[in-house]
């Protein structure tokens, strides 16, 4: 059996990212490819998380919103806590 071209689905930012740095990505999943790349270039994930909070701020609202009037969906597995 030949060699056999396989796209995974990794994030197009973290590719590029790779690629500005020159690192092989082969062999890496994309949850080893964001945890190398916060270890080698952190300014660049910081940078990718803040554009990502930015980017979802009005949804993350939202949910605080609907969290604050309505509770966890959860709550009723820990009677503990009330």
């Amino acid at each position: 059996m030949g060699k056999v071209d396989l796209n995974i689905g990794i994030d197009p930012e973290l590719l590029a990212q790779a690629e500005r740095l020159g690192i092989d990505v082969g062999g890496m999943d994309e949850r080893t490819l964001r945890l190398h790349l916060q270890k080698v270039d952190p300014a660049g994930a910081e940078d990718r998380a803040r554009r990502w909070a930015d980017e979802n701020a009005e949804a993350i609202r939202v949910h605080n919103e609907f969290v604050r009037k309505h509770g966890l969906l959860s709550d009723h597995f820990r009677p503990w806590w009330l």
